[in-house]
C-alpha cells in the first residue's frame, strides 16, 4: 500500500517555511502538483518550485497575505489562472510572536493569531471550498497544535486561537462532507525543522521527558500525516483532531 496523489492538485499555505518546506515535497514526493503560498520570501518559495519541477511535478508560487480577504480572493484568482485549482489544500501558515504569559503579551498578538489561524481558515473554505463541492472531491488539511490540548503558559494568544481553529474546522467537515470533502488536522508537537537542525537541536530534556515516545517529532513526521489525510486512504476520516505528538497529548473519548 502507497500513498499515491497521482493527477492531484495541492495548495500548502507558508509552504516556504519550514514545516511547509517538507509538506510541499512529501506531497510532490507522493505524485501531486503542488502551489506554493508565501507571504515575503519569495525567493525560499521560487527556489522551492524550481526543486519540485526539476523533479517532474508541476509547481508554482503565490502571495498572498493571509489575514487579508481581498488578498488571498486574489492568490484564488491567480492559482486558478496559472496552476489551477487544487483538490488538495493545506492550511498551515500561521503568524510568528513572542510567547509571553498572557498580563505581559501584547494585545495586538491576540489579534494576529486569530486573523492567522481562524479567518485564514474562513478566507481559504470561502475562496477554494466551492470548487471541491462542484467537483464532489476535496481534501483540507489543517496545522493546529497540541497547545490547544495543553493549554500551557505563555502560549495564551496560540492557545486561544487554534481552539477557535478547531471550532471551524469541525462545523466545516460537518457541512461538507457530504460533497465527498474531508476536513482535518493535524497537532503537533514541539517540532524540528531545517531552521533549527541548521542553528543546533534543542535536545529539550524537560519536554521530551513528558512524550511517551522520548523524542521531540520532526517536520517528516507531520508531512507524512498530512500527505496520508491528503490521499484516499483516509476517504473516509473527516472532523479528526489527530496529535502528531509522540503520545504527549492523547484526546480522551
Amino acid at each position: 500500500m502507497q500513498i499515491d496523489l497521482s493527477g492531484k492538485k495541492a495548495l500548502v499555505t507558508g509552504g516556504s517555511g519550514g514545516l511547509g518546506r517538507t509538506i510541499v515535497r512529501t506531497l510532490a514526493e507522493c505524485g501531486a502538483d503542488v502551489a506554493i503560498h508565501y507571504n515575503s520570501d519569495k525567493t525560499s518559495a521560487d527556489k522551492l518550485v524550481e526543486e519540485l519541477r526539476a523533479s517532474g511535478r508541476k509547481s508554482a508560487a503565490f502571495k498572498a497575505d493571509i489575514t487579508d480577504f481581498d488578498s488571498v480572493k486574489k492568490m484564488k484568482d491567480d492559482v486558478g489562472k496559472e496552476f489551477g485549482m487544487p483538490d488538495i489544500l493545506i492550511v498551515n501558515a500561521v503568524i510568528q510572536y513572542e510567547w509571553k504569559p498572557l498580563l505581559r503579551q501584547d494585545i495586538r498578538d491576540y489579534y494576529s493569531q486569530f486573523e492567522s489561524c481562524v479567518m485564514q481558515m474562513v478566507y481559504m473554505s470561502k475562496m477554494f471550498v466551492p470548487y471541491m463541492q462542484e467537483q464532489h472531491y476535496g481534501r483540507i488539511v489543517v496545522m493546529n497544535t497540541e497547545c490547544a490540548v495543553m493549554a500551557e503558559p505563555n502560549c495564551s494568544a496560540y492557545t486561544s486561537a487554534k481552539r477557535g481553529l478547531d471550532g471551524i474546522v469541525r462545523v466545516l467537515a460537518k457541512e461538507v462532507g457530504a460533497d465527498n470533502i474531508t476536513v482535518n488536522q493535524i497537532a503537533p508537537g514541539w517540532t524540528i525543522t531545517d531552521k533549527e537542525r541548521a542553528n543546533g537541536v534543542n535536545p529539550a530534556p524537560e519536554y521530551v521527558a513528558s512524550v511517551p515516545l522520548a523524542r521531540r517529532g520532526t517536520d517528516t513526521d507531520i508531512a507524512n500525516m498530512a500527505a496520508f489525510l491528503s490521499s484516499d486512504l483516509a476517504s473516509f476520516t473527516t472532523g479528526a483532531y489527530i496529535p502528531v505528538a509522540g503520545g504527549r497529548v492523547m484526546p480522551a473519548i
